[in-house]
């Protein structure tokens, strides 16, 4: 059963490796975008470039965090997602990547939608979803506390894995 589980080690860290190559494509992208619109000038269409080229940026911290999140819960720790604290921890990180790039992107839309009023309710549902996100993590989290004070050893276990990270 060892070897199954380094298999899948072994798969999780090529996960983790494609998303680090796909964030530093996004940053390659994000700059060339960027020096682009610096390029052409300082107006309206500029900014825009910039506002997108962060937008990418946004995507690639994205990439990168899970490809973190990965290595260090799959590859690293080799820990399994079953403890309420796993659970809230790992479910935390990936959700604030989440709920950031979603944030940016109904940034990115709002700007957007100065020109295309028909945009406006895109960038309100992307708005809407970010503050549901943070609403269902809220209460995911409140209601998950219940079940950690339960076992306060995985709390205690989780931190000590921190520190081997450290």
């Amino acid at each position: 059963m060892k070897w199954l589980r380094r298999v899948f080690s072994g798969i999780h860290a090529f996960m983790a490796l494609l998303f680090a190559c796909a964030a530093l494509m996004l940053i390659a992208v994000s700059a060339r975008i960027g020096w682009s619109a610096v390029g052409e000038g300082f107006d309206r269409a500029a900014a825009e470039s910039i506002i997108e080229a962060v937008g990418l940026l946004a995507a690639a911290v994205v990439a990168l965090q899970v490809a973190q999140t990965i290595t260090e819960e799959e590859v690293v720790r080799d820990a399994h997602i079953s403890a309420p604290t796993r659970v809230r921890r790992f479910l935390s990180r990936f959700m604030v990547v989440i709920v950031v790039a979603l944030a940016v992107e109904g940034l990115v839309a709002t700007f957007r939608a100065r020109d295309e009023p028909a945009q406006l309710l895109y960038a309100g549902s992307l708005v809407g979803s970010v503050a549901l996100l943070l609403a269902g993590w809220g209460l995911f989290v409140r209601l998950n506390r219940s079940a950690e004070e339960l076992e306060p050893e995985a709390m205690a276990d989780a931190k000590r894995e921190d520190r081997k990270l450290r």
